[in-house]
């Protein structure tokens, strides 16, 4: 707290990303992050765009870039916004779409950033319960609301919603915008940007960060209807013109050119995904189905927040959110089979140890 700080400062409760502790060299399965490298073409591209050119401003509209989003999404240039990460472009959405005078809906369990925003941006919310297996279903949505968003697949659970389910929601609500949060797309779910047509209240968001290994470039896309682009632009221009620079436009397009790359990367963590799961079921733990780069799990008979400590000592590091309902959980991105082999190892460790502790105690 500072004297010097707006009063509403004081107010906000910002988001708190995975930590990242550097006393030890760590398996980091706790920030969702690509275990793979970017697309050769990627550093290639971003090598021969670090030159004198750098002196100039990058273009503020990002036509390279959005039309190459469009060849590969099959829509108008005009239908892609692009920004620095999909969490810039949620706060343009935040302040572009979100009717103050209602509250907004999202669920109970999901990306904590969404209340972060709304707080920031003092648009007022409702959270709407996921089922007890954290499935979202769509009836309790059907109250009057200001605006939805939610992820899909949903974080920090990893289950996907239909797209017939997600369609039933826009018809219900066909004057109010219902923006989609795709960051975990393409490890599983049913992309709504086939839709957007169809629904010209339908808003997109996705990333780089995830499928496509650049969180480290920063950069993010939105597909809707051309009104709804504009609305992003509106809000971005009163910000800051030049969202995403000239190593990161470049970067994004070589990205989206390797399409061979990126689908043999995703499936092999879709791959590794199964396998691990299958192994934790093994020794009782339960694996809340997943459509994302991550594993959510419990075990009956050990608490997430001792798994939790006891793998951060080990060298692993996962996420754990002490939160209502989800407080017996942790959140496991997927890594390397090396990494995830030597996850399962430790884990099998800690309840082994467990057992015979529990066994020399009678």
């Amino acid at each position: 707290m500072s004297k010097y700080w707006n009063p509403f400062v004081n107010e906000l409760d910002p988001y708190v990303p995975g930590e990242q502790p550097k006393d030890k060299r760590y398996i980091k399965l706790n920030t969702n992050e690509n275990p793979f490298p970017p697309s050769p073409l990627v550093l290639q591209a971003i090598q021969q765009a670090a030159n004198g050119d750098l002196r100039l401003y990058p273009d503020p509209n990002a036509d390279e870039l959005r039309a190459k989003i469009a060849e590969v999404h099959q829509v108008k240039a005009g239908q892609v916004f692009v920004g620095n990460g999909s969490d810039e472009i949620l706060g343009f959405a935040f302040q572009a779409f979100f009717d103050p005078a209602k509250p907004i809906l999202f669920p109970d369990i999901t990306y904590s950033f969404y209340k972060v925003y709304a707080k920031m941006f003092r648009v007022p919310y409702q959270l709407v319960p996921l089922q007890d297996d954290f499935q979202m279903s769509i009836e309790p949505f059907s109250q009057d609301n200001g605006g939805i968003i939610f992820p899909n697949p949903n974080a920090p659970t990893g289950k996907a919603l239909a797209a017939d389910d997600i369609k039933q929601l826009l018809d219900m609500h066909p004057d109010r915008i219902v923006i989609i949060d795709e960051a975990y797309i393409d490890f599983g779910g049913e992309s709504m940007i086939p839709y957007v047509q169809e629904y010209p209240n339908l808003l997109v968001i996705q990333t780089l960060s995830k499928s496509r290994s650049l969180a480290g470039l920063r950069v993010g896309f939105a597909i809707g209807s051309e009104e709804l682009i504009e609305g992003l632009q509106r809000v971005k221009n009163c910000f800051n013109s030049y969202t995403l620079d000239r190593l990161a436009l470049v970067g994004a397009v070589a990205a989206f050119t390797d399409e061979a790359y990126f689908e043999q990367t995703r499936n092999a963590i879709i791959q590794t995904r199964t396998r691990v799961t299958e192994a934790l079921q093994t020794i009782g733990f339960g694996v809340v189905e997943s459509s994302a780069n991550f594993i959510f799990i419990t075990h009956p008979e050990h608490p997430a927040s001792s798994l939790f400590a006891q793998l951060k000592e080990a060298g692993v590091l996962v996420r754990y959110f002490n939160q209502p309902r989800i407080d017996n959980y942790l959140r496991v991105t997927i890594g390397l089979d090396e990494e995830m082999d030597q996850f399962l190892r430790i884990v099998r460790d800690i309840c082994e140890n467990a057992r015979k502790g529990e066994t020399d105690d009678i």
